[in-house]
């Protein structure tokens, strides 16, 4: 006999297990009410057919279409997976996703499943004869729309940056307001932290120091987090503290839509000099820089930062801390003398991990090929290390 809770009322049986999915792509105050709006009508839509049993909605907001990995279409696409829907509802094409590929990838995927989707505005279910055809040319309509819509957003960006027109934001760098005209106006006790770094640097101390000595002084961020060396770092190139703007150091390459790049002349860039008030003379900013290039070149990094740290010496990226994980760093320490440090140790001390340290002579005539674990034991009074593959390790 079965389980009478395993089987399902014969009319629910003959009903089909009806979900719809929404999207809006920013977080504005607007989509948001245009989403909300969209979950209760489609609710109301499937509730009220006879035919259908209600799934649910799944909604994502402020995710753009060409991401694949939407938390909600995912949860939505895992239940069509596990047998648990017959028919997704959406609103149409560029809803669902914003490319041919991708349309595509999971409609087919879902009609292996049994699965159909019904896109309202194009009036396609995939699972008629002619619905895969269909969707294929409407799909590669809505990308090539979408396309140009972005074409048309880079022109009109491109012609205010030749006008000298600056787009920015101030939530991303410490030290400037904006007015109600838009023009950047210097936040005088913000500044003052930026010309501290920057003397800081100048005279001789790092990044990482910098960092920890603005954290004990309870300094935050301008997003209200701890200073990490890059954050310094990238204090230290900006070249609007200078009173300069630099446009377009960064793009959005066509095949990656949600990374940017550092251009490399690969856009058309921008230079505006003198477009705002400065927090340290030009004379300090330029210093500044000539000492960074001066430092990478004694570390030897490489001008245009294709060395990468990991590969300056044949065991860096190789030699990992036990206690944290991070890979040792070779530093010269006193007497000129060589040793590896565990990172997080050199950048936040004591306090995050304990570290390891090793003399570089200790590693000489080792056969490492592979990232190592050094741990330090002690026999008989006296330190030694022992070495384990990471992975083995693990």
């Amino acid at each position: 006999m079965k389980d009478p809770a395993k089987v399902r009322d014969s009319s629910v049986l003959q009903k089909k297990r009806v979900c719809a999915y929404a999207r809006v792509s920013t977080d504005s105050r607007r989509q948001e009410d245009s989403l909300e709006n969209q979950m209760e009508t489609y609710e109301r839509l499937i509730t009220g057919n006879p035919e259908y049993e209600f799934i649910g909605v799944y909604a994502d907001q402020g995710i753009p279409g060409y991401c694949e990995n939407r938390p909600q279409f995912q949860r939505m696409m895992e239940k069509a997976r596990a047998g648990e829907i017959d028919l997704i509802i959406t609103k149409s094409i560029s809803r669902f996703a914003r490319n041919t590929v991708t349309v595509l990838k999971f409609a087919r995927e879902l009609k292996e499943l049994g699965v159909g989707i019904f896109f309202e505005e194009q009036n396609i279910n995939t699972l008629s004869g002619d619905g895969e055809m269909m969707l294929a040319v409407l799909a590669s309509f809505a990308q090539e729309e979408s396309r140009s819509m972005s074409e048309n957003n880079k022109w009109s960006i491109r012609k205010k940056f030749e006008r000298g027109e600056v787009m920015i934001t101030t939530s991303r760098f410490l030290g400037y307001d904006k007015n109600e005209y838009g023009d950047l106006i210097v936040n005088r006790k913000a500044a003052e932290i930026v010309s501290l770094a920057l003397d800081l640097y100048l005279m001789n101390v790092g990044s990482s120091r910098i960092g920890e000595l603005l954290d004990y002084l309870g300094v935050k961020t301008v997003t209200g987090t701890t200073w990490e060396s890059g954050t310094i770092n990238g204090m230290l190139c900006n070249e609007k503290y200078k009173g300069d703007f630099h446009l377009q150091k960064y793009y959005t390459s066509e095949n990656k839509r949600n990374h940017t790049k550092k251009n490399n002349g690969e856009e058309q860039s921008y230079y505006i000099s003198e477009n705002h008030e400065p927090i340290v003379s030009p004379e300090v900013w330029e210093k500044v820089q000539e000492v960074r290039e001066q430092r990478k070149r004694d570390r030897n990094i490489g001008q245009d930062n294709t060395m990468k740290f990991q590969n300056r010496y044949p065991l860096s990226g190789m030699l990992i801390c036990p206690y944290c994980g991070k890979t040792l760093r070779r530093r010269q320490v006193y007497k000129k003398k060589i040793q590896w440090l565990c990172s997080t140790y050199i950048e936040k001390g004591v306090k995050e991990c304990k570290g390891i340290r090793i003399d570089d002579t200790e590693l000489q005539g080792l056969n490492i090929t592979e990232q190592t674990v050094v741990k330090e034991v002690i026999q008989n009074g006296k330190k030694h290390y022992c070495y384990t593959s990471k992975a083995d390790f693990d």
